[in-house]
């Protein structure tokens, strides 16, 4: 990394985490005059604000938090010039941390005392906002929830099982990657391979042992078979638990 490049990323990691703290589903529940964390499961995400004010809301708030993560990303990958798979591999993992920083805000959002979301549409932003390295892993990991969730009708879990598939795809995609495509792209050396694969397979793990751990009381509740399934539950107060 050259030094306009560390300046980059000296600049986007803390803004990242900034712009993935603004507790959005809050905010929009506050416009219509309720405090989201005194509802349904008390959570600030898109799945509650859905289940509490509608599917119009909670698609808005899903969107926005899903901005949340490709911004910053995005912004690393244009400003930084990483858009190419033959950059060193230190850029590559300074550009999954901006993108991670983000997730993290999310999830622990100094504005809230870090209490805050799930991370799963942000998480998906983040690795959008990647491009092109992760572009294939975040269609897959929605691809995979959308399945998921057809099949157990449970959100929670289903982010869950998303969140876990995330390494995987990387691996997957990196491999594809290196054999190249006929006709297209030349096959890659195998030191490229290392070099781009760890960092984001790295970050991805992380990523994914993070949805676990905040998915920790839906995996308890599906495991006593007690949690709520898609067109079930209702608004009612949040549990003392969440609030």
């Amino acid at each position: 990394m050259d030094a306009f490049q560390q300046l980059i990323l000296a600049i986007l990691l803390p803004l990242a985490y900034l712009v993935g703290s603004i507790p959005v589903g809050l905010l929009v529940a506050r416009t219509r005059g309720i405090d989201i964390r005194a509802h349904g499961s008390g959570n600030i995400g898109a799945t509650n604000v859905g289940r509490v004010l509608g599917p119009r809301l909670g698609l808005m708030v899903f969107a926005l938090d899903l901005v949340k993560g490709l911004a910053p990303a995005l912004a690393f990958s244009l400003l930084a010039d990483v858009v190419h798979y033959d950059r060193p591999w230190p850029l590559h993992l300074a550009h999954v941390a901006v993108a991670a920083g983000a997730v993290i805000g999310h999830v622990f959002p100094v504005w809230l005392r870090f209490k805050g979301g799930k991370g799963v549409a942000t998480g998906l932003g983040a690795l959008l906002g990647t491009f092109p390295v992760l572009t294939f892993v975040a269609v897959g990991t929605a691809i995979i929830w959308s399945v998921a969730v057809r099949i157990t009708r449970m959100v929670g879990i289903s982010s869950v099982i998303a969140g876990l598939s995330m390494p995987l795809l990387v691996l997957g995609a990196a491999l594809v990657l290196q054999v190249g495509f006929p006709g297209v792209s030349e096959p890659r050396p195998y030191s490229w391979f290392l070099g781009v694969l760890w960092p984001h397979l790295l970050v991805t793990g992380l990523l994914a042992c993070l949805v676990v751990y905040t998915h920790r009381t839906n995996i308890a509740r599906t495991m006593a078979g007690t949690e709520p399934k898609v067109g079930r539950g209702g608004a009612g107060p949040a549990p003392r638990s969440a609030r």
